[in-house]
């Protein structure tokens, strides 16, 4: 079985050898000179940490160049690596754990592998040893509860379901009563996929958080919005609309593996100021990872080799 950094580093690949490979062969053994920052910032942006960021982080290099009198363009790495680490604050303990009965709301746009990641959370918190049931509150796309239990076959743990455009909120309050009963401690919600613009679908969702308020003292104890990392920066307005609407808590990037776009982990964790929880990087149940930001600064600058770019 490979080990998460190998998995990271996998997942990493298309991110690194588009664009912070290019970066580590700027920072190489030159001279800084005015034409070395144009590059730079290029590929930056090429790395799609955006425009905004990419200066801000330049602002910043420039200054501690001059600050520290350092002429090489080798000794920008370091820095670089460490402006980059900046942006991506370490998240708060995680809201679990402390309950009897806890919730986690998993939201997102459609196409996002909201559903499958409910799936991989699910795997992973039952390794931990908790009891984990899935409610199947996405009952407005068709066959979305029969996907989410084949699901949680493989991750061995139960759903609870409604009919077809039944009342997500009801599904959810069945689902903690059922929770309740049965002696589990830990409900993930699957909700449906909706446009961050359609008003209607954003009401919805936030009178599903409000039953599960209703229903379990505390709930939900965290929001996770799960979102597609091959979008790139198209994903910042979708958060932003998410978050307004139902209190993100937590961030969720998935298909890491298949984007060159992976730099824009910085520009969504430097607009939002929301944590990034974990991180998908393949179609398995292992393939979601707790988010760790030293490795993944790390890895954006290791060859594929494993060592330093």
């Amino acid at each position: 079985m490979r080990s998460m950094l190998q998995a990271l580093r996998e997942g990493l690949a298309r991110t690194r050898q588009a664009a912070f490979g290019r970066i580590a062969q700027l920072l190489g053994a030159t001279e800084i000179t005015p034409a070395l920052w144009e590059e730079l910032e290029a590929a930056l942006i090429q790395a799609d940490v955006g425009v905004r960021v990419a200066q801000e982080l330049l602002d910043r290099l420039r200054e501690r160049v001059r600050r520290e009198g350092v002429t090489r363009a080798e000794d920008l790495r370091a820095m670089l690596k460490a402006e980059l680490r900046a942006l991506l604050k370490d998240p708060p303990p995680l809201n679990l754990g402390r309950d009897p009965l806890e919730v986690v709301l998993v939201v997102g746009v459609n196409g996002s592998g909201k559903t499958t990641t409910v799936a991989k959370l699910a795997h992973r918190f039952r390794q931990q040893g908790r009891r984990v049931l899935l409610a199947a509150a996405d009952t407005f796309r068709a066959a979305a509860g029969e996907q989410l239990e084949i699901w949680a076959d493989r991750a061995g743990v139960p759903c609870i379901g409604g009919q077809p455009g039944a009342d997500p909120g009801a599904v959810l309050f069945d689902a903690l009563q059922a929770a309740r009963a049965r002696g589990y401690d830990l409900v993930l919600a699957d909700t449906a996929g909706r446009l961050h613009t359609k008003y209607n679908l954003m009401q919805e969702l936030q009178k599903v958080r409000r039953v599960a308020a209703k229903a379990v003292p505390g709930a939900p104890h965290e929001v996770w919005l799960v979102l597609d990392a091959t979008t790139g920066q198209n994903a910042l307005p979708q958060a932003r609309e998410f978050h307004q609407a139902v209190g993100v808590t937590g961030l969720i990037l998935t298909k890491l593996d298949g984007t060159a776009k992976g730099g824009a982990v910085f520009a969504i964790a430097r607009e939002l100021g929301l944590p990034v929880r974990f991180v998908g990087v393949g179609e398995g149940l292992e393939d979601l990872l707790p988010f760790d930001a030293d490795a993944f600064v790390e890895e954006l600058f290791e060859d594929a080799t494993g060592s330093p770019a």
